[in-house]
């Protein structure tokens, strides 16, 4: 999406939720809990996927520029997005999912990983902008954490009702935007080895064509689970951010969270009380 922007004219800035040890390089803080690399930063040769790709982003003529939030609570990472539209100027969000689990309000069989998701959900939430949309890729790589696709799918029809589902599209190669996101890809997990993202790789296989039990990265094999690759994975879904966020039947359970912990116990505490939806497979 941001090399189809580009295409545009539009000027992107690419930003993420980061699980490097931020203060263990030499990114620039710039606001709180917000660090900004290029491909000149210095870090952890171990991991530090924002590096490389924002080298691979430099030696192709992209600018090179890349903005690491901190995991924290809430208002850490509200105050985070906050610095980004007000110091940047910014028109518009994009609110980006690896996987399907954004989606989930709280009453699912199973919620996947929440914490970074709702967090990132809620400060975008908060932004005063014309546009914000909330994006997922990767349908049916949550299976793995508990996600039931039923409940995704019922979850999407649901924003339909409302008008707040944008419809999906494919990532097809050949499209110059593709192209160029397989290539970003492959340099970043080559040059992350043995720490590499497993939905990245599923996503990028499902758009190569490849299908089943295919595994691209030793640690999946390693791992012996049985992957399910397949074109859904590849598909990308839009939304409207502040209606996904208005779902989100917890939000104000975890609004005074100052830590990621605080946050995934409020979560636990709310399923506690509350009568879940079974789990139901998808009759096709």
């Amino acid at each position: 999406m941001a090399f189809a922007l580009q295409e545009q004219g539009k000027s992107v800035v690419l930003a993420n939720l980061t699980f490097t040890p931020v203060t263990r390089t030499t990114a620039r803080q710039v606001g709180p809990g917000l660090f900004e690399i290029d491909a000149e930063t210095e870090g952890s040769d171990a991991y530090f996927p924002e590096k490389h790709l924002a080298v691979w982003l430099r030696d192709h003529g992209f600018p090179g520029r890349v903005f690491l939030i901190r995991k924290g609570g809430p208002a850490d990472v509200r105050a985070a997005y906050a610095w980004l539209a007000r110091e940047l100027r910014l028109d518009g969000v994009v609110l980006v999912d690896g996987g399907t689990d954004l989606l989930m309000t709280g009453d699912e069989a199973g919620l996947g990983t929440p914490v970074e998701d709702v967090t990132s959900l809620l400060a975008a939430q908060a932004l005063d902008l014309s546009v914000k949309l909330a994006i997922c890729v990767g349908f049916g790589v949550d299976a793995h954490h508990g996600v039931c696709h039923a409940h995704f799918l019922e979850n999407v029809a649901a924003l339909a009702r409302l008008g707040a589902y944008h419809g999906v599209f494919a990532l097809t190669p050949g499209i110059a935007a593709v192209d160029a996101w397989l290539a970003a890809v492959d340099w970043v997990q080559q040059h992350t080895p043995g720490k590499e993202s497993i939905v990245c790789a599923s996503v990028t296989d499902a758009a190569r064509g490849e299908f089943g039990d295919h595994h691209c990265l030793a640690r999946t094999r390693a791992k012996g689970a049985e992957l399910f690759v397949n074109p859904l994975m590849s598909m990308v879904w839009g939304f409207d951010l502040d209606a996904v966020a208005e779902r989100v039947l917890y939000r104000d359970d975890i609004a005074h969270a100052t830590t990621p912990f605080e946050v995934a116990a409020a979560i636990e505490a709310f399923r506690d009380r509350t009568p879940l939806r079974p789990r139901r497979t998808i009759p096709v």
